[in-house]
């Protein structure tokens, strides 16, 4: 084999209350990529399409985790004697909340290792995608990453060591997506956090993560719901989303188990049960936005158990 087409999912991080260590994987929102053998070694990207981003290697979030799973191989396996062209296909808008460069990071490190003869598992792969994403936004998270790779829901225990555990979805569990069309990159969400919690705050997150993993090996439903709460970070970023309060109260008003900011904004996701909650959510929201005024995209996509997969 000496090309692949892949799609590459979008993604919603976080969850509420699983600041960088939580994340879901979507099923009909994301890009498409082509990853190639060429006689000329390293890594190029030859096309993007769709998105002004920087072709260099270095500048691109895709070729950097390339790059960092390329050294990782060589050091442990063999040289190589030949390299790798990356197309992109941008479904994704950059700054949309919905895991844009983690898309690309884990299309271009999953085509490779395919073209390699899959020497890592998708696990392996995470590390070096989440290179891409210090690229994007300064820090090596995996919230996006991990599921964009593994499918379902993933929680990143720890990061040192790197320990992520994936989670099947319950079956009617649906998602609904609305990105109104601002730009909010991730680097500007972050500069708003505070770097410490009260204890009060942070024992109420924690259970709230700990109910979310129960509701979802259980699949109860409402548990999923009442644990769908963020104590820490929505109420400091929230502000930088247009209508954020009332799409909120829209969605919970029309049947959703809960919801939130999608990734660092300005994304607002709502998770229900069944798809014709999750449809009638995004018609309900869809009208806020028009009488704001606002142009916005929205999805409604069941939870993809596979991840980046093959086309």
């Amino acid at each position: 084999m000496t090309q692949i087409k892949l799609f590459c999912p979008a993604t919603i991080a976080n969850l509420s209350c699983g600041f960088d260590v939580l994340g879901l994987c979507l099923d009909n929102a994301g890009d498409e990529m082509i990853v190639r053998k060429t006689e000329q070694k390293g890594v190029r990207i030859t096309k993007i399409v769709g998105a002004d981003l920087p072709m260099e290697t270095e500048k691109n979030v895709s070729g950097v985790a390339a790059l960092a799973m390329l050294e990782a191989y060589e050091s442990h396996f063999n040289t190589i004697d030949f390299g790798f062209e990356i197309e992109i296909y941008k479904n994704i808008k950059a700054g949309s909340g919905i895991g844009s460069s983690a898309a690309s990071s884990a299309g271009a490190v999953f085509g490779i290792n395919e073209l390699l003869g899959q020497p890592y598992s998708r696990k392996d792969l995470v590390q070096f995608a989440m290179q891409g994403e210090k690229l994007a936004s300064g820090n090596a998270h995996a919230d996006n990453v991990a599921p964009a790779l593994l499918g379902g829901f993933t929680l990143v225990r720890s990061y040192a060591p790197l320990d992520i555990i994936r989670i099947d979805s319950p079956e009617e569990l649906f998602a609904t997506v609305v990105h109104p069309q601002i730009e909010l990159k991730t680097s500007d969400a972050r500069s708003v956090l505070k770097q410490t919690v009260s204890l009060k705050s942070a024992i109420m997150q924690w259970g709230n993560v700990g109910g979310l993993i129960a509701g979802l090996y259980t699949k109860d439903y409402d548990l999923i719901g009442r644990s769908l709460h963020d104590e820490i970070v929505e109420p400091l970023r929230s502000v930088l989303i247009p209508g954020f309060d009332l799409i909120k109260q829209t969605a919970l008003e029309n049947g959703a188990l809960g919801s939130g900011i999608s990734g660092s904004g300005p994304s607002i996701f709502a998770l229900s049960r069944g798809k014709n909650t999750a449809d009638q959510i995004a018609k309900a929201i869809s009208e806020v936005y028009e009488k704001m005024n606002l142009p916005y995209e929205i999805h409604v996509s069941k939870i993809n158990p596979d991840g980046v997969r093959v086309l």
